[in-house]
């Protein structure tokens, strides 16, 4: 018997526009016994079909990856790994010769919810978010080897910190193809050293990948802060570039080793270089007020509303804290990756910012998460990563 989600009358209209999420207070009732994890149909308030997904209890309560009736056996799945990596071919990142790191599958932007894969040159790194997908591991893992052949050597699951807690116990991260020891990856010729098994995320924060870039660009000749800086991306883009000087700043010692393992794996000048292991706020209260170029990039302040408020002062009181430690004429990088705190509230907590700190200032560029992290049409909320690049006066 299929088992099926049949929703309220008159709340089918946003799975009609494509959106892949069914929230719990949609439900009108259930046909078969559901268990977290099971693929169901949804279905109108009629009987009719819409969508089919995986089910878990909670706010939301099925997450879609098709809109069309599907068996999600192993022909399923081939097919969408290979529709993901076709795109990262698009990129022109698949295959580059200058970057073999980055994000192959991105949850609803792919139209796989509750599923990420990073790929670090010839090992994949998968995080599964929901139930339904981590069960689904398996064919994941086989799909992977037959899209990509022998240029895979590895895939590793790494999903034991990211699956509902109850289920995460018996779940172990582990390698279900092959083995590869953490190694360096190139992301535009810079060589960064990934640590999949213990370092956070899947290893690496491939989100900031051309902000890096566009860092770089600025960083000639200048005294640099890179603020939460884990394993120093932005650092090495602007040493690469020839920055005059770079302030590393990351309150975790073993994002402080992995900064300066990146710095000797590029041949870069540790004269140029101090890493700090210590909070950055700290920092920022004793430091000297003579930095050009700044990046401000913390982790998430906000991962729900009820902390949205509590967020937005953090990002206002240090950014206005930057701001005061940059000369005129210093350009700020600054980000949140809060999904909560959307882009016109971001923008105006750093208008704030920069009120406090009574400093005037200028938008050059304002960013967002690179096209390997889509968003899908259907699905604003995708959108997560957003940025502001200031001319400090």
């Amino acid at each position: 018997m299929t088992k099926k989600v049949i929703l309220k009358a008159k709340r089918a209209a946003a799975v009609e526009r494509f959106h892949p999420w069914v929230f719990s207070g949609a439900i009108k009732s259930m046909e078969g016994n559901i268990a977290d994890g099971d693929v169901v149909e949804v279905c109108r308030s009629d009987g009719s079909y819409l969508a089919t997904g995986h089910y878990q209890e909670g706010s939301i309560t099925v997450r879609l990856f098709s809109f069309q009736p599907v068996e999600p056996g192993q022909e399923f799945w081939d097919a969408r790994i290979g529709q993901a990596l076709r795109y990262r071919r698009h990129l022109g990142l698949a295959g580059s010769s200058q970057t073999n790191c980055y994000r192959l599958a991105h949850a609803e932007g792919d139209g796989l919810p509750g599923l990420i894969i990073d790929i670090y040159n010839k090992t994949a790194v998968v995080q599964c978010h929901s139930i339904g997908m981590h069960r689904e591991m398996e064919k994941v893992s086989r799909a992977l080897q037959n899209n990509f052949g022998n240029h895979l050597e590895a895939i590793y699951d790494k999903s034991a910190e990211t699956l509902p807690s109850q289920y995460a116990r018996e779940v172990e991260n582990r390698y279900v193809f092959g083995k590869s020891a953490p190694g360096p990856a190139l992301e535009y010729g810079n060589a960064f050293q990934v640590d999949w098994e213990g370092g956070q995320k899947t290893g690496f924060f491939l989100d900031q990948r051309e902000n890096r870039r566009l860092a770089g660009q600025y960083a000639k000749d200048k005294k640099v802060l890179n603020a939460f800086c884990y394993s120093g991306g932005f650092s090495i883009y602007a040493l690469r570039a020839g920055a005059r000087f770079v302030d590393s700043v990351d309150v975790s010692k073993k994002a402080i080793e992995l900064v300066e393992t990146n710095v000797a794996l590029n041949g870069l000048p540790a004269e140029r270089h101090q890493p700090h292991a210590m909070d950055v706020l700290d920092f920022l209260r004793t430091a000297d007020a003579d930095y050009e170029l700044m990046i401000v990039d913390p982790p998430a302040f906000a991962k729900s509303l009820k902390k949205r408020h509590q967020a937005v002062q953090g990002y206002k009181r240090l950014n206005a804290m930057a701001m005061a430690r940059m000369r005129p004429g210093g350009i700020l990088f600054t980000f949140s990756c809060s999904q909560v705190v959307g882009q016109q509230l971001f923008y105006d907590t750093i208008v704030a910012a920069a009120l406090e700190s009574g400093r005037q200032a200028r938008v050059m560029h304002q960013l967002a998460q690179p096209p390997d992290h889509p968003v899908g049409l259907f699905h604003s909320e995708g959108s997560y990563l957003k940025g502001l690049v200031l001319y400090v006066e």
